[in-house]
């Protein structure tokens, strides 16, 4: 029977041993609440606690063995039950397996987490044993070195001709000499480092990843479902490693430290190639590294896949029909705007009509569409493309982002002489567009004659489908939440994620679409002339058939697609 470990906290513990002072115990701890670090990590750094008293303390307290896996040899067949990420990532080494039983070495017996991944991963009943961080770390490196983990990382990153395109980091001034480390990845520590923080963000799928330099540290994320997910940090002393690896990836100047720069690579993974957009920031600390996910195979093309309501999804096959005028889409960053302009491309796109697009960057590769880059630094700008565009005779045009007034002028007059113009704009919601246009230059006759359709877009959290369960909603609740019912539904079940292992106990796993659509309805003219208010329009346009994105949000809460929870979180009232 594996050993069930008592949930006692490990303050508790140190102060009843009298190990630490309740002073450095609460100084810990807010360094702990502000960085990010453990709390033993900083204890030990401080040198407040030793490592071996660390070690006795969780194992008489816990009433587990301590080992020290310096001397230990571990077969293969045994190391091969635990992935090398995940060893490296929690700090665990598989020691030894006894039916149905495997003996666990961790630094930290109390991440419990870590203990049901591999329980599920592996099948087997964990047996906990507490180790000596430092020597649990050389024990890792020693024992997977780079083997298994060299296999895997040559199939993760590369072109067609393997690692030819991945040039050798030089050691300078500003860059540590990465031979002197001692990571037991032979000769390229750093390359194998900049594999893992991909190869993570891939298994996760992740859409964005943070790395973010501070004082002491630099802190690892990953954007999960909408939401920044913290992971294990390298070594600070990598930090101008790393960020010159992934400038030599993306083909920016590994010398240039004061401005931001942007670039973009590819890597295979899984037997798919996966784009990375990235962005250099100098900060305070170092410079912030924001790597943007673009994975062809996720991009789903095609309106009737993307999941709109009824309504929203009726009011965009309309306006997609019309010959000319413009279809403004707008949302928050990482909405899933791009998505949903290119399944409308998607659609349009056939051998009678020549589609191009200027965007900003390129994110997605669309076979039969003309794209074109915008490049600021030479005067090449969104507005300058769209004027050069429009002498190529095109019948559909996108626009990445109106941005200025210059861009919203120049689309305005490609959409009155008979170009279908697809673009995205910032406001809160649908109806906030024609106020936007007009503030931006636009007259509000030209505002209300171009524009087709307008729509705002959300990404909501999904429940997940494992762990999803139906609950009862109050009548006072329903009516607070402005629920009026859906004909078209013809069942209506409110639920919400328990949390699983799947999940990691978020009871969220994927996200879904919800978008409001609002048509130049002829009542809306004489608002949009007049200058009216956002307000005064929304609510016009709801009178005219509008479904907004409360209403499409409680659709999907409805379905069982989403909650009530994320229905408030991402909308207002109507």
């Amino acid at each position: 029977m594996a050993t069930r470990i008592t949930k006692k906290r490990l303050p508790d513990m140190l102060l009843e041993q009298n190990l630490v002072t309740r002073e450095q115990l609460q100084e810990c701890i807010n360094l702990h609440r502000q960085t990010g670090q453990s709390l033993p990590s900083l204890l030990v750094s401080k040198e407040y606690l030793s490592e071996e008293d660390l070690v006795i303390t969780l194992s008489e307290q816990l009433g587990i063995p301590h080992i020290r896996v310096t001397h230990y040899s571990i077969p293969k067949e045994v190391l091969s039950e635990v992935p090398e990420t995940l060893a490296r990532q929690y700090q665990m080494l598989p020691v030894s397996v006894t039916g149905d039983v495997l003996t666990l070495a961790m630094a930290d017996p109390l991440n419990i987490m870590a203990l049901d991944d591999l329980r599920m991963l592996t099948s087997y009943e964990i047996e906990p044993v507490v180790a000596v961080a430092s020597e649990l770390t050389d024990a890792i490196a020693k024992h997977y070195g780079g083997g298994k983990a060299e296999d895997l990382y040559a199939s993760l990153v590369g072109t067609e001709d393997g690692e030819t395109d991945l040039e050798e980091l030089k050691a300078s001034d500003d860059i540590e000499d990465v031979s002197k480390l001692e990571s037991g990845a032979e000769d390229e520590p750093v390359k194998k480092l900049a594999r893992l923080i991909l190869f993570n963000a891939l298994e996760r799928e992740a859409s964005d990843i943070h790395l973010e330099p501070f004082e002491k540290l630099i802190r690892i994320r990953y954007r999960v479902d909408g939401t920044l997910e913290e992971a294990k940090a390298p070594p600070k002393s990598l930090q101008q490693n790393i960020i010159a690896r992934f400038k030599i990836l993306c083909g920016c100047r590994i010398d240039e430290h004061r401005l931001p720069q942007d670039g973009r690579f590819r890597i295979r993974y899984n037997d798919r190639e996966i784009d990375f957009r990235v962005g250099f920031l100098p900060c305070k600390y170092g410079e912030k590294i924001v790597l943007r996910v673009l994975d062809q195979s996720n991009l789903t093309l095609g309106l009737e896949t993307l999941g709109f309501e009824p309504q929203p999804l009726s009011a965009m096959e309309e306006a997609l029909t019309l010959p000319h005028g413009m279809l403004l889409l707008t949302g928050p960053t990482g909405s899933g705007k791009t998505t949903t302009l290119y399944s409308a491309l998607h659609k349009l796109n056939s051998l009678e009509v020549n589609v191009v697009t200027v965007e900003d960057p390129i994110e997605y590769d669309l076979f039969g569409v003309n794209q074109v880059q915008v490049q600021s630094t030479i005067g090449f700008t969104f507005a300058a493309a769209l004027r050069q565009i429009l002498r190529q005779d095109p019948d559909i045009v996108m626009v990445g982002e109106i941005r200025d007034g210059e861009t919203a002028d120049v689309a305005v007059k490609a959409a009155l002489t008979g170009h279908l113009v697809l673009s995205t704009l910032h406001t809160n919601d649908a109806s906030g567009v024609f106020p936007r246009l007009t503030d931006m230059g636009i007259e509000p006759f030209l505002a209300q004659t171009s524009v087709a359709m307008a729509a705002a877009q959300r990404l909501f959290k999904r429940v997940c489908t494992d762990c999803k369960e139906p609950i009862n909603v109050p009548e006072e609740v329903l009516d607070r939440i402005q629920w009026r019912g859906f004909d078209y539904l013809d069942e209506v079940q409110f639920v919400r994620g328990r949390g699983c292992s799947r999940c990691k106990e978020s009871g969220y796993k994927g996200r879904v679409a919800v978008i409001e659509a609002l048509l130049s309805w002829p009542e809306l003219q004489p608002l949009i002339l007049n200058r009216a208010s956002g307000y005064d329009i929304k609510a016009q346009a709801i009178a005219c058939g509008m479904q907004t994105l409360r209403q499409n949000g409680l659709a999907k809460a409805a379905k069982g697609l989403s909650t009530i929870e994320q229905v408030l979180e991402h909308t207002t009232h109507d």
